[in-house]
């Protein structure tokens, strides 16, 4: 396995929750073939159980005058490094925990709120889905490695 980057921050929002950003959160419990541990979107739909979001869209949203907070993508999983890099059926290993990358996130109107041309602006780089490979946790500052294939 290559060590590829680390996790920036982590977030997840309960059934109560709504709007962006998501809540920052000290660990992420996942279940396999579940989710996330107390995650509104846990048990909904296996191939989209974990979001991941790279620096690079906070960055082109900044270069383009919009600043937002960590979690306004709607991410669980911030990394250092672009994750777009990696294609559909990637393995990422975080920490513990295995993801595969399913697809990517649509273009989201729901980002609008921040400005009504950042769903263009980071198109290729709004964030990826995963799925849930086993149980365990993820944590902050944590190295993420590629599995080779």
């Amino acid at each position: 396995m290559k060590n590829i980057g680390k996790v920036i921050e982590i977030f997840s929002a309960d059934k109560n929750s709504s709007g962006l950003p998501r809540p920052i959160v000290k660990e992420l419990e996942t279940i396999k073939g579940f989710g996330i541990k107390n995650d509104k979107f846990a048990g909904k739909d296996e191939e989209k159980s974990v979001m991941v979001v790279g620096l690079k869209a906070y960055d082109i949203s900044r270069e383009n005058g919009i600043d937002l907070e960590f979690g306004s993508f709607g991410e669980n999983i911030l990394f250092d490094f672009d994750p777009h890099e990696y294609k559909v059926g990637t393995i990422l290993r975080v920490g513990e925990v295995e993801l595969e990358i399913t697809q990517a996130c649509t273009i989201c109107n729901h980002l609008a709120v921040f400005g009504k041309e950042l769903p263009f602006l980071v198109k290729h780089h709004r964030g990826l889905y995963c799925r849930v490979l086993n149980d365990g946790k993820i944590q902050k500052d944590i190295q993420v490695r590629k599995k080779d294939n």
